[in-house]
């Protein structure tokens, strides 16, 4: 069953080490943090693990994206999803812009 969104509101906004960070809640019961990245030809995100899903949109130009050992090969307008504790990766074959959404649940106390 989708989850229909009533409110959302933003966190906040910042630039960290050339990215664009933006975290969004939605509905208070869940938050999502946006990543805008560009990568020049050759770059690369080294292997590493999250605890929750990520969906990667390719804005501009190619990557090649590594889960779990599995290479696959995105172009502009093509989408993946990272399973949450699933090691990636990320190479630009050529110059590439992605959009980068994590979805959290919110934190209870």
């Amino acid at each position: 069953m989708p989850l229909l969104i009533h409110e959302f509101s933003i966190q906040g906004i910042d630039i960290i080490n050339q990215s664009v960070h933006c975290v969004i809640m939605f509905d208070k019961l869940l938050r999502a943090v946006e990543n805008l990245n560009a990568f020049d030809t050759g770059q690369e995100l080294s292997e590493h693990t999250a605890p929750f899903d990520a969906l990667v949109l390719l804005l501009e130009g190619k990557a090649e994206i590594t889960i779990s050992g599995t290479a696959f090969h995105l172009k502009a307008g093509e989408a993946i999803v990272m399973p949450a504790n699933d090691p990636h990766a990320l190479l630009a074959t050529s110059r590439f812009k992605m959009l980068l959404t994590m979805i959290k649940e919110k934190e209870t106390k």
